[in-house]
């Protein structure tokens, strides 16, 4: 039998022919849901006891084994006795459900919200509605007080606004925008920080002919924004007012229709193509390249997609010993990357080795442009690590690219030598150069993709540099460039740096809030080497980016979030000191300290050394504190972390101030 669980509404299962499984009391509904929140993974006895209660009873621990034995006859009756468990399972200190995929709702509703944004219209909207059927209330109903719940039901929450709105947009997309108005209105009505939200209603009523009510929505949005937030509109408003006000043809309904067009085109075309090319034939994995190359900049379910069959491509390729054909499909896949930690580390790893594999075996006689290719390749798949093969790959492939005036080939080798500039910190302006001439050079020779990269590489430099109305200009750029060439991946990273511009400037709370909304564009947006632990550190770098109020005494571990439950992804090590230190642990955080590694060389380069020290001089480690001046030093000038375009902690200088302080006090 196979059970289905159900947490949007009250937490409920049912069987196989959908009757409703008898969970008995409240606290063995507790434990199954504190069990479906930890995702699969094993929720240690301990734990359950200091969630189910504030006082637990005596025998505690025996009593929790009990609930357990009873949700396992519930959900596995016909279970023979002494054999184990299949469900809820026994593992080391704890439990774990081990639940498939879709048999838990909330779950479906995820995966399900991901896949609308890479469906036809229709598609999206006929299983955005379905989804909407699972809602039987509040996520985690009965559990609203619960702290174990409470960071589970927000994002659930979030990810159902976030649903609203893409129905909405699959609505509009399809001539629907009477349909959408109604929804759209009692959606900015109870949540009226969401711009998104206000962008589509206003834009829904400019469909139905209500042009004046459409800038009357604009402008109230502006109006609540300016005076509860202290924020103007983001670019996605602004432009959007723009539009409307010079009645642009894009917003026309009718233009919706070519997205009919485009199916039928794309339908014939395939067709002939699949009709004209031999099944084997070379030219399809050149072919599939090229469709890999721009699915890619699609984000979500695309980008995914392109990841995992991009590896097969160049097996396929390496399998028929053509070392010029194997180049030529690594070497098409020149997708511009701003992010420096990979998605796929061990993929990245096997596309060096196939890069390497194939320039041994090119001929004298190759063009050089495939060489030159197959380096940048090697440059932007080896960044963050400390190969010296990285940057060697990079300056010959900027080299071959120059030499060939080759502009497109050029643009990649330069997105290579971005990726092989973090040895050290403080490398801001270098940067910026190169994020200069990307523009400078796509401007010119129609590489929009590439100029959008440019431009984005600008805005994390100058971010850096704390010329922040410079990177407002080049967010704006990049919007738009990002609009007229449909690449919603970029709006992830603008929306990131109007929060990180709010850390630097603005108040706290504000900035707190926008962080929040930004961790939602992740969601789905196919870049877990960005999004995994993004957001705690975002908020730990808020707090600590800002010097203390003066007389403050306040503990550096102090703060919301910081308990062992976060999942700080890969920044778990710098982030580790300060929850030991806000649960007065002081010779553990001490202890973390010391096995600290080295941070990555990427964007966060700056950021993670400022952690790093601020945590050594909690705890008076000497020999932390000197390292971490050393390292930051030649950044003296920077915002830290700033550079990623994404977080901040504030000057650098003041961070090198606070280690000078201390060491001086330590002696």
């Amino acid at each position: 039998m196979q059970v289905a669980f159900g947490v949007l509404g009250p937490v409920a299962a049912w069987d196989g022919v959908g009757d409703a499984v008898a969970l008995k009391g409240p606290r063995h509904r507790a434990v199954l849901a504190r069990l479906i929140v930890a995702r699969r993974r094993v929720v240690p006895v301990a734990r359950l006891v200091d969630d189910l209660w504030t006082d637990p009873p005596q025998d505690a621990t025996g009593t929790v084994r009990t609930f357990v034995a009873a949700l396992r006859r519930a959900l596995e009756p016909e279970r023979p006795p002494r054999t184990p468990a299949r469900l809820l399972v026994t593992e080391g200190p704890g439990y774990a459900l081990r639940a498939d995929p879709g048999t838990v709702d909330a779950w479906r509703f995820e995966r399900t919200v991901a896949d609308a944004a890479t469906l036809p219209p229709q598609q999206a909207l006929d299983r955005l509605e379905e989804a909407f059927g699972w809602w039987r209330g509040p996520a985690y109903a009965e559990f609203t007080d619960e702290a174990w719940a409470r960071a589970e039901r927000s994002r659930l929450g979030e990810l159902r606004l976030h649903a609203v709105e893409r129905r909405a947009e699959a609505r509009l997309a399809l001539g629907r925008a009477a349909d959408a108005v109604p929804d759209l209105d009692a959606h900015v009505a109870e949540h009226p920080w969401r711009e998104d939200a206000w962008r589509l209603l206003a834009l829904a009523l400019y469909r139905t002919g209500r042009q004046g009510d459409a800038l009357a929505v604009l402008r109230r949005a502006r109006a609540l924004l300016v005076e509860q937030l202290g924020v103007d509109p983001g670019p996605g408003l602004r432009h959007l007012e723009a539009d409307i006000l010079g009645q642009a043809r894009h917003l026309d309904p009718a233009s919706s229709g070519a997205g009919d067009a485009a199916d039928r085109v794309w339908a014939r075309a395939a067709t002939a193509y699949d009709r004209t090319v031999a099944s084997g034939a070379r030219a399809r994995l050149d072919s599939t390249v090229s469709l890999l190359r721009n699915l890619a900049v699609t984000g979500g379910g695309g980008l995914a997609a392109a990841r995992e069959h991009r590896m097969a491509a160049i097996e396929a390729a390496e399998e028929l010993g053509d070392a010029e054909l194997t180049a030529r499909v690594i070497g098409a896949y020149d997708v511009p990357a701003i992010w420096t930690r990979v998605d796929d580390p061990p993929q990245a790893a096997q596309v060096v080795a196939a890069a390497e594999r194939t320039l041994a075996a090119l001929r004298p006689d190759a063009h050089p442009a495939a060489r030159a290719r197959l380096l940048a390749t090697i440059a932007l798949e080896s960044r963050g690590t400390r190969s010296a093969r990285g940057p060697q790959a990079a300056k010959q492939a900027e080299e071959i690219a120059r030499r060939l005036d080759d502009p497109a080939l050029l643009a990649f080798a330069l997105n290579g030598l971005f990726m092989q500039t973090f040895h050290r910190t403080g490398l801001a302006v270098e940067r910026d150069a190169i994020g200069a001439e990307l523009v400078t050079l796509s401007t010119r020779h129609g590489l929009a993709i590439y100029e959008v990269l440019g431009h984005l590489i600008r805005l994390q430099s100058r971010s850096a540099l704390a010329d922040f109305p410079g990177a407002d200009g080049h967010a704006a750029a990049a919007d738009l460039l990002a609009e007229r060439h449909e690449l919603p991946l970029v709006g992830v990273f603008t929306q990131w740096y109007a929060a990180l511009r709010l850390a630097a400037t603005g108040p706290a709370p504000a900035a707190e809030a926008a962080y929040r909304k930004a961790a939602e564009r992740l969601d789905g947006a196919g870049m877990p080497g960005l999004e995994h632990g993004l957001l705690p550190l975002a908020l730990l770098c808020l707090r600590h980016g800002r010097p203390a109020p003066a007389g403050a005494h306040e503990p550096i571990g102090a703060g919301r979030g910081l308990d062992e439950s976060t999942d700080w992804g890969p920044y778990e090590p710098w982030a580790r000191p300060f929850v030991l230190l806000s649960q007065d642990r002081r010779d553990e955080a001490a202890k973390a300290l010391r096995l600290l590694p080295d941070p990555p060389r990427d964007l966060l380069l700056e950021a993670l050394w400022c952690l790093a020290g601020r945590a050594a001089i909690a705890v008076g480690d000497r020999e932390t504190m000197e390292r971490a001046r050393a390292e930051l030093t030649p950044a003296a000038a920077e915002l830290a972390g700033a550079g990623s375009g994404l977080l901040t902690l504030g000057p650098v200088a003041r961070h090198l101030d606070d280690l000078t302080s201390a060491l001086r006090r330590s002696r």
